[in-house]
């Protein structure tokens, strides 16, 4: 006669007729089930320490149901070893509410009912249970959402900062991953899982990693047929809307890592775009999306070969174009969120940069006042005065629940004024009118009030300003840089390549 699954994992002989329940799981207070797969004998545990375990592995299957109502009730027997007691039921909470409540605007591609059925199947389907971890994984790492103490109560771990959490959990969802053959037989679960492992490594600064996970989400997506329109015609509209916006944030992400690290593009403008009518309730999110998306288009093969030195022959009107095309992409006022409103004005600026770096990089730009502004020596200077003006309305935490890849845009515009500031007549560089100096003392001060910023970024920047501006020295916002961030860009021995693996602004 077969054991049932808790007297199996208890190692006791089951009690019963066949019946449900056993008597030990009856006086345990547990589920009786048969849904265990045999497995090879191995050496006894503590029963009560597993007694234990059982009922808080269902005990939190319970309350993953109770607060997503949406859920399956899970088998409580997983097919596959996990670790789900990693996470509790509250933390899963935090961060889906997180997300939904901060990144959700910026990144509309979950649906919240779809995540509670997702989650109630953590137990049984491998996926889910990946999916569910790099999620929270992500929140703790790229927004660095703060936990507080009592979601740590029954789970093996000590209550710790959220990034060190984070990354525990990401282990644990590459390590589940492997069981798994997403490659072959790809799912909407497992792009999102690759998109979100991305966001994971990118914030650790692991970027041979992050492009990696990248890559693997656009090339599932492309296996999946993401990029033909034909293949949205289905009967599901939110999973089909939710499908659509994951191949356009797949495509304005992969843009924008292009730029950063010198990487090529694989998704191109195929299908259709949202449309803000697609879903009433969220007219709102879905207008700044597509605006966010509409920023990224231009920057197609033709740009990113440029960009990467692999393709050659531009002209100063084709980019003067490009610029102006930049200044008006977005209006005076914006229908859509806070935390939308700073990757847009701040995303605008930085690609303004970008496209003037291009312009450098082919010799198209001049010091004459009559000159188009977009083609002058001056103009990173336009563009600081116009990112710190947005800035400048702009909350902290609108600011700082897009992490490191909004501080690696102000870092890049800070270098860029830098440079420009060199060459520039210190008369120009150093008056005390707001100017160029005023401005990189603003950005500064933003990359350094940012979390994330002061350690990592401003280091890297104040080395560079001292080692191209020499007359600078001495003339920093003391009260924005942290005693110890002084110290460290003080001490001759510092090297920011080795040491952060941050270079100046890319160069084209």
């Amino acid at each position: 006669k077969r054991a049932c699954d808790a007297c199996h994992r208890r190692k006791v002989r089951c009690i019963g007729d066949g019946s449900r329940p056993c008597k030990n799981c009856s006086s345990a207070g547990l589920t009786c089930t048969y849904n265990a797969i045999p497995q090879k004998k191995g050496p006894k545990g503590s029963r009560a320490k597993v007694i234990s375990e059982l009922r808080e592995t269902q005990r939190q299957s319970q309350m993953i149901v109770k607060h997503f109502p949406g859920a399956s009730s899970p088998p409580t027997s997983p097919i596959y070893p996990s670790n789900s007691r990693l996470l509790s039921a509250p933390m899963i909470t935090r961060c889906v509410d997180y997300f939904f409540a901060n990144l959700y605007p910026t990144q509309p591609i979950l649906h919240r009912q779809k995540v509670g059925e997702t989650i109630g199947q953590m137990e049984t389907n491998v996926e889910a249970y990946c999916l569910t971890y790099s999620l929270c994984a992500y929140m703790m790492i790229q927004p660095n959402m703060e936990l507080p103490a009592e979601v740590f109560e029954n789970t093996p771990l000590q209550p710790q900062p959220s990034l060190q959490l984070g990354q525990t959990l990401l282990r644990e969802a590459i390590r589940a991953r492997k069981a798994v053959n997403y490659n072959e037989e790809p799912t909407i679960w497992s792009v999102v899982t690759s998109f979100f492992l991305f966001g994971c490594y990118f914030c650790l600064d692991r970027q041979n990693t992050a492009w990696f996970h990248l890559r693997e989400a656009t090339t599932l997506a492309q296996i999946m047929g993401m990029h033909e329109e034909s293949n949205y015609q289905m009967p599901d509209i939110i999973e089909s809307s939710r499908r659509r916006r994951l191949y356009w944030l797949l495509f304005l992400t992969e843009r924008a890592y292009a730029l950063q690290q010198h990487k090529p593009l694989t998704l191109h403008a195929t299908i259709n775009m949202p449309t803000c009518d697609e879903d009433p309730s969220e007219t709102t999110e879905l207008s700044g999306f597509v605006h966010l998306v509409n920023l990224f288009r231009p920057f197609d093969d033709t740009f990113v070969g440029l960009w990467n030195k692999s393709r050659v022959g531009c002209s100063t009107t084709w980019l003067a174009q490009l610029q102006q095309q930049l200044s008006a992409a977005l209006p005076d006022y914006l229908n859509c969120t806070e935390s939308q409103a700073v990757d847009l004005r701040c995303s605008q600026q930085w690609l303004r940069t970008m496209v003037w770096q291009l312009s450098i990089s082919h010799g198209f730009l001049s010091s004459s006042a009559a000159a188009d502004s977009s083609m002058n020596f001056r103009f990173p200077i336009e563009i600081s005065r116009d990112l710190l003006t947005a800035a400048s309305g702009f909350s902290q935490a609108s600011m700082e629940v897009h992490g490191i890849g909004l501080i690696e845009k102000l870092f890049d515009i800070a270098c860029t004024l830098t440079d420009v500031m060199a060459v520039l007549p210190s008369e120009q560089s150093c008056g005390v009118a707001l100017g160029p100096r005023h401005y990189l003392n603003q950005l500064m001060t933003l990359i350094g009030n940012l979390r994330g910023g002061s350690d990592r970024y401003l280091p890297v920047l104040l080395e560079k300003i001292d080692g191209t501006i020499p007359a600078w020295q001495g003339g920093y916002p003391l009260s924005a840089i942290p005693e110890s961030v002084r110290s460290l860009a003080a001490e001759d021995s510092y090297d920011s390549n080795s040491s952060h693996g941050f270079n100046s602004a890319p160069q084209s």
